[in-house]
């Protein structure tokens, strides 16, 4: 299937590993432009140069999306660079999960704020797009209780809150927003895979809830997102797009 994304710009927060990364990668295999951000100077470099391989314009910044004003002007240069901006996927999360007030703040500011601070920054060259579109990043945490929901579910429950406010405010303008809920989703140097060495209880416990029997691929998460964003999907709006396997038992998404 063509997405028809080719020429088209897409903005990723946490563009350097996981299902951030992945999005990036499909992003560029399928023909768009991308602008990705992330904290770790050698990780953007790195990622810029091996998303580059594609043949689209690709250009990494290093940045902390807590930071306001730094995400102000990074949509605002990646707009003009580019000459506008398509797909905002805003991916990026604290994972703070254990109940400490440091954790709470993290979560505010990283999590909703990031989020909303890029979105607000966004808009403005949405609405000169003919493909607009929002995909927020959430999680199973946001749909059922689990182990997760202290200040990372209870924000993520947020997001989804927010974007489907988004849907219905954007919609008549042709903008559309979407949440994407990725189940546990494991790869090297993540969240799960640290799980697995320093709490292998939980992990197997996780794992064996999955009626799949393994966790979710960044490229499965990924490959979620990139078609909420993309011109393909022009009449999905307001969705949660849960990518689980089966994970989660809840008939309301």
């Amino acid at each position: 299937m063509d997405l028809r994304l080719r020429g088209l710009t897409a903005l990723v927060t946490g563009g350097t590993k996981g299902i951030g990364r992945a999005t990036c990668d499909l992003f560029a295999a399928e023909g768009a432009n991308v602008a990705f951000c992330a904290r770790n100077a050698d990780d953007v470099a790195t990622a810029q140069q091996e998303l580059s391989a594609h043949g689209t314009k690709v250009i990494g910044t290093v940045l902390d999306v807590a930071d306001a004003a730094g995400v102000a002007a990074w949509v605002a240069s990646t707009g003009a660079e580019f000459g506008g901006i398509d797909m905002v996927v805003c991916n990026v999360s604290a994972l703070a999960i254990p109940n400490t007030p440091e954790n709470w703040e993290a979560s505010f500011k990283t999590d909703l704020m990031g989020t909303v601070n890029t979105v607000d920054a966004a808009l403005p060259f949405l609405r000169q797009s003919a493909h607009p579109s929002i995909v927020t990043v959430s999680s199973v945490s946001a749909r059922e209780a689990d182990f997760a929901a202290g200040p990372y579910g209870t924000f993520k429950t947020a997001i989804n809150g927010y974007t489907g406010g988004l849907a219905l405010q954007l919609a008549p303008e042709g903008i559309r927003a979407n949440v994407m809920s990725p189940g546990n989703t494991y790869f090297p140097g993540g969240v799960w895979a640290s799980i697995e060495q320093g709490n292998p209880d939980l992990y197997n416990m996780a794992l064996g809830m999955n009626p799949t029997g393994r966790m979710g691929t960044p490229e499965e998460m990924a490959t979620a997102i990139v078609f909420l964003s993309s011109p393909v999907s022009s009449f999905t709006m307001g969705t949660n797009l849960v990518v689980d396997g089966a994970l989660t038992r809840g008939l309301d998404l």
